[in-house]
């Protein structure tokens, strides 16, 4: 889609999201420029399109590429109250990808059970972080899953929020407690504050910070010299 910057509707509009393939897309709000160098990934004359909705929200978009297609590939996001992971592609739609996404246990789990941040290693898997099932997980090229973190010294972490993979496959991670059905007085925490971690590639989980109350969303700068 050239010359075109997307994004997708936060709240539920009440519209089937399965049957959303028209090319008519609405154009939604502005896109302010702070820095010049902007121009050099949004074109001046691009404009946001609303692709789908009908989410009760949804978070951690990421693109997957298709292999010898430079603009071919398809949208990954997170709806996390329906715990599933949403594609949306161009000329077809949106279509469930994955479900359960981030609990796949069998009793009720609070509001956010869902997946949220989403993320590509440097293999192209598919990297999440879980709220109901409180880890970092990859997703196999068989399908399955498998956890790289959960505990960070013997205690479940809380759940898992955005995560940012380093040039040199560290995985850096937020963990607030939105996912615990409870939040901070849930019975189930071990954890008693709100950090923000590294994982690196032998599996070792460290604390990097702790001094924010509800830490979020994180990435990197260019260079991967400043998160």
């Amino acid at each position: 889609m050239k010359n075109i910057v997307t994004i997708f509707l936060l709240a539920c509009i009440g519209t089937s999201v399965l049957a959303q393939n028209t090319t008519n897309f609405a154009h939604i709000g502005r896109i302010d420029r702070f820095e010049p160098e902007v121009n050099e990934l949004i074109p001046k004359d691009a404009k946001i399109e609303v692709l789908c909705g009908g989410f009760e929200w949804s978070e951690g978009p990421v693109w997957m590429p298709e292999s010898g297609n430079k603009y071919g590939g398809f949208v990954l996001f997170s709806d996390i109250p329906n715990n599933v992971v949403m594609k949306w592609q161009e000329g077809v739609g949106a279509s469930v990808y994955m479900k359960p996404a981030g609990y796949t246990g069998v009793a009720d789990y609070g509001r956010e059970p869902g997946s949220n941040g989403l993320a590509l290693d440097a293999k192209g898997r598919l990297v999440m972080c879980e709220h109901g099932d409180r880890r970092i997980s990859v997703v196999t090229n068989g399908g399955g899953k498998i956890t790289l973190a959960d505990h960070w010294q013997g205690k479940r972490l809380n759940s898992p929020n955005d995560l940012a993979i380093r040039k040199n496959g560290d995985i850096f991670f937020t963990d607030p407690i939105y996912g615990l059905p409870k939040r901070a007085s849930d019975p189930m925490r071990e954890i008693d504050f709100c950090g923000v971690y590294r994982l690196q590639k032998d599996g070792t989980v460290t604390l990097q910070y702790k001094g924010m109350s509800r830490p979020n969303g994180i990435g990197f700068s260019p260079d991967h010299n400043t998160l």
